[in-house]
């Protein structure tokens, strides 16, 4: 256990972020190998068959681990007031809560998967292993969660570094099998599928097991379990405004995905591989973001409004720097990167790719003042206006996707990230500089 309410904010923050840094670098190193794999073994239909459902499967598990993450901020508020019988409460109401809501979506899409690869405009041509692939991912979206569980445990008491251990664990795994079922089983797509289910599944159980061993004091006794009406009156409304924060923002991915579906194979991989891309970039802006969201949290339960003030911005100062330096590496090394990503030598996919890893650096320093503006509201009690935030963004994404695009084809696209950053970051803002611990005025909170 590792109490943040001590020691200088940003080394703490960077101290805490760093294992959650490493453990997000090998779940995208997975997904990477995963798109090579898939790519220089099965081909671009079968690539595009896995891109053409990412949105999908990503919406389902951010929105789990977003409520799954609010959860855990309750439990870091709990811990940050020393209060044991409270942090076993609000542990025991994450996994009843958790795993209703898990059983309840997987039970749900998998009875509405056609219609939902309809609605996505999944071609003719690449629905057969759009539908096996993400139908295994949903099926196995317990696994997912109870890792999931686990890990916003830990990192509620201050214990980042062990769920770090346990995901490297787990992606080695992934990679062993999916060579293994793809390359010698013959599995196509589906084992790509297969092999991320047990893996998160074996992380998951290791991962309960050193809870039970090494932290006694947070194992849950029966009374745990039952539902507490206050206790799950402060869960309920943090873990849906965090989950439903991410599933905005990815509702409307879900949304410009299904106009980028229309624009052909080629498209498809582009994006698909801009988007891993992406994804490594801008990761350390949502790393921080959790990191603060905890640190926030626990000093919330301490009533340390001043160390909360100075972690934030001190996070963004350091985060300016790192945009900075991907805007270097994106302007020299792009056409690198993408072939790297895709395996892919087709002049048109590199071309769409690089032009939208441009425009979009660009623009990075939004979304990192946006990580760490509204994931900072949640850890002090602000769960209103990052939903704001996030249903701007559906919003800005929906009509892209079905004014913009038609008109201006993947260039559409490419520029629908920084419009809608610019829109969104301007709630965060307006908010952030009139909250009384930023003002320096809380009394009570």
């Amino acid at each position: 256990m590792k109490n943040l309410t001590q020691g200088k904010p940003l080394k703490v923050i960077l101290l805490f972020a760093i294992p959650l840094y490493v453990g997000q670098l090998f779940q995208l190193g997975y997904s990477l190998i995963d798109t090579r794999i898939i790519g220089s073994t099965l081909g671009d239909v079968s690539l595009a068959a896995v891109g053409a459902t990412t949105s999908l499967s990503d919406l389902l598990i951010e929105f789990l681990n977003g409520v799954i993450c609010g959860f855990g901020i309750i439990v870091a508020t709990c811990f940050g007031a020393d209060d044991e019988k409270s942090v076993r409460r609000a542990i025991g109401g994450t996994v009843v809560l958790s795993v209703g809501l898990t059983l309840l979506l997987s039970g749900a899409c998998l009875l509405f998967l056609p219609r939902i690869l309809d609605f996505l405009n999944v071609e003719p041509e690449l629905a057969p292993e759009a539908s096996a692939y993400i139908g295994i991912i949903t099926a196995g979206l317990i696994a997912t969660t109870l890792y999931n569980i686990c890990a916003a445990i830990l990192r509620a008491i201050g214990d980042s570094f062990t769920p770090l251990l346990f995901l490297v664990i787990s992606n080695l795994l992934n990679v062993f099998l999916d060579y293994l079922l793809i390359l010698r089983m013959d599995m196509g797509v589906s084992g790509a599928a297969v092999a991320t289910v047990i893996s998160q599944a074996l992380s998951a159980a290791l991962c309960f097991l050193y809870m039970r061993r090494k932290y006694p004091q947070i194992i849950l006794r029966g009374p745990d379990l039952i539902p507490e009406r206050e206790m799950y009156g402060q869960l309920i409304p943090r873990g849906l405004s965090m989950g439903f924060m991410l599933s905005f923002v990815l509702m409307g991915s879900l949304a410009l995905q299904t106009a980028i579906n229309a624009l052909g194979k080629n498209i498809i991989v582009a994006h698909t591989g801009a988007r891993k891309a992406t994804s490594l970039f801008l990761m350390i802006f949502f790393v921080l973001g959790t990191a603060l969201a905890t640190y926030c949290g626990q000093n919330l339960g301490a009533k340390e409004y001043g160390r909360i003030r100075k972690g934030i911005r001190d996070t963004v100062l350091f985060s300016l720097c790192w945009y900075l330096l991907v805007l270097l590496i994106v302007f020299t090394l792009s056409p690198a990167i993408i072939r790297l990503i895709t395996a892919s030598t087709d002049r048109e996919v590199i071309a769409n790719a690089v032009l939208y890893l441009k425009v979009n650096a660009s623009f990075y320093f939004l979304p990192a003042v946006i990580c760490i503006f509204r994931n900072s509201m949640q850890g002090f009690g602000d769960s209103r206006t990052p939903l704001v935030s996030s249903l701007v963004e559906l919003v800005g994404k929906v009509l892209i996707a079905y004014l913009l695009v038609p008109a201006a084809g993947y260039m559409g696209v490419v520029l629908s990230e920084p419009i809608v950053w610019a829109l969104m970051v301007i709630p965060l803002a307006v908010s952030m500089l009139r909250n009384p611990i930023m003002r320096n005025t809380a009394k009570g909170i």
